[in-house]
């Protein structure tokens, strides 16, 4: 089913829960028998809702822009920028920008997610034919709120999307401590609730109510949940990647995506796609592939690099999306990454003109078209991501077999996801294996080698929330600082983002409570918990 049938579908719940009767047979005989009510409304639709709004908001995917790219994907050195209101990599505070993802009344995460899939989980709590719809609700729910608090720290939790059953408008904020217990517990029980007497799910984008992959979409979850917990309550860590060895993903078939379309138009397309093909301004034209993220494929003669890097995709800043260059050069000798921290100012120590690489701008690399198709997938979860965290549980604690097998595994299906987006990008799995065999792993230096190579990964997918937790959990890849003047955090990479300050109007008793017991402050350079 097309995403802009769903959608009709979706705005009968607007209208739900209405009426009351005043006689014994006044609300039977007053009811439209083709319309929709809380009796016969389709909970599946709510799941589809929540799926595809994790791939970014309804509002031109202003969440998707501001803090997926323009912050997390420069902090993090896989793009590369001078538009000047691109703030990420040079640490400087845009407060509208950093409180996108969190959102307003009207879109955002807290509404256009949390508020769903919240929904769904209690229309469908003890109703037997729903059983599996209620079990991947929660799991869905979790890795929602687990972006949520990585990005934030403490947040609304337990009471949120909890308003109209509770009469709660002002969520308390919960500790990340006690988020991240209830997470895995969620999860846990959830993934094993699962089985093949739960019902149909006929509302699912990502696996099309597959509860095989479901049940170890949700084990691979928890394994990536406990994971970011190894600085600051290794036991829990270890207990719950312990509980996530042998039910989790078992190959790139069971990669987490959604496929997009355009019959929606921008409800539908490919977030990532629309901002960076020039929907919004000049992105298509000057964001590219930071020098730091192309010269470390460049270093070891890495497949991936003729597969998601192109120069001259646009021949200059006019052109954009149906005008892209056919004959875009592809050769990995040709592709050169953009320094990070410049802009267009004339000022010598900034302006990329300047820079000792700059010849032209489309002499440095963008995204391959394949990559950023208005219909191509938003990638959530995948098991080149399990592998990796599988190998870095079994070279800490000597768990899950060995860590060096799973390495190789992670990092041929690293290469071998690409032909996910594009059949023109896929990697053949012989020479995704000859590459693994030559980088063996080296557990003198293994949680340097999984780590970065989760860093390539995730950047590969454009899931740089994933990348940005990563290294604030792991320490890599070791990215050098940029040097901007007037940044906000002392020339640091930030940590988390700071809370929206229209909390403080709208939510003040807990905003206040929460501000003020942020390591380091609320702001850039605080931290979260689990990041110690």
């Amino acid at each position: 089913m097309k995403f802009s049938n769903i959608y009709q579908y979706i705005l009968v719940l607007l209208a739900m829960f209405t009426g009351v009767s005043c006689t014994k047979d006044f609300e039977e005989i007053n009811t439209d028998p083709i319309s929709y009510s809380s009796g016969n409304f389709n909970p599946n639709f709510l799941l589809t809702s929540a799926q595809l709004n994790y791939t970014g908001s309804t509002d031109f995917a202003y969440d998707t822009w501001r803090a997926n790219l323009i912050y997390c994907s420069t902090m993090m050195q896989g793009f590369s920028t001078v538009i000047s209101y691109w703030a990420g990599d040079k640490y400087i505070l845009n407060e509208g920008y950093t409180s996108a993802y969190w959102g307003t009344s009207a879109v955002g995460a807290y509404t256009e997610q949390v508020k769903p899939v919240t929904e769904l989980i209690e229309i469908t709590k003890d109703k037997a034919q729903y059983k599996n719809l209620h079990q991947v609700a929660r799991i869905w729910r979790a890795i929602v709120m687990e972006r949520i608090t990585d990005l934030y720290g403490d947040v609304p939790y337990t009471d949120a999307g909890m308003g109209y059953h509770t009469n709660n408008y002002y969520p308390k904020y919960d500790s990340q401590q006690s988020i991240y217990a209830g997470l895995l517990k969620e999860v846990e029980e959830a993934s094993a609730a699962l089985g093949n007497d739960g019902g149909t799910i006929t509302g699912d984008a990502i696996y099309k109510g597959d509860i095989g992959k479901w049940k170890r979409f949700g084990y691979s979850l928890l394994l990536r949940m406990a994971m970011r917990l190894t600085k600051v309550d290794e036991n829990t860590a270890k207990t719950f990647a312990q509980k996530a060895v042998g039910n989790t993903m078992t190959g790139n078939g069971d990669n987490a995506f959604i496929i997009h379309d355009e019959s929606g138009g921008r409800v539908t397309q490919n977030r990532n796609s629309q901002v960076l093909r020039g929907d919004g301004g000049q992105e298509h034209f000057y964001v590219r592939w930071s020098d730091t993220f192309i010269n470390f494929l460049k270093a070891t003669n890495d497949p991936r690099l003729g597969k998601v890097a192109v120069t001259r995709l646009y021949p200059d800043e006019s052109t954009k999306d149906k005008d892209q260059n056919p004959n875009a050069i592809s050769a990995p000798s040709a592709q050169k990454g953009m320094p990070n921290g410049k802009d267009l100012s004339g000022i010598a120590a900034q302006d990329i003109r300047q820079h000792p690489s700059f010849t032209s701008f489309i002499d440095y690399s963008s995204p391959s078209p394949g990559m950023i198709k208005r219909t191509g997938p938003t990638f959530i979860l995948t098991y080149a991501e399990t592998e990796f965290l599988l190998a870095e549980a079994a070279q800490r604690w000597a768990i899950g077999g060995s860590a060096a097998a799973h390495y190789r595994e992670g990092l041929k299906n690293a290469l071998t996801f690409l032909g996910q987006y594009d059949e023109a990008m896929a990697i053949s799995e012989t020479e995704a294996d000859q590459f693994a065999g030559n980088h063996p792993y080296n557990a003198a230096n293994g949680l340097s080698m999984i780590n970065n190579q989760y860093w390539a990964h995730t950047v590969t997918m454009l899931d740089f929330y994933e990348t940005w937790s990563n290294w604030r959990r792991s320490g890599y890849p070791q990215l050098n600082p940029v040097i901007y003047p007037n940044n906000n955090t002392g020339g640091t990479i930030p940590r988390r983002f700071p809370y929206p300050a229209a909390e403080a109007l709208t939510n003040a008793d807990n905003y206040n409570a929460a501000s003020s017991s942020v390591t380091g402050g609320d702001k850039l350079t605080g931290r979260v918990w689990w990041d110690k």
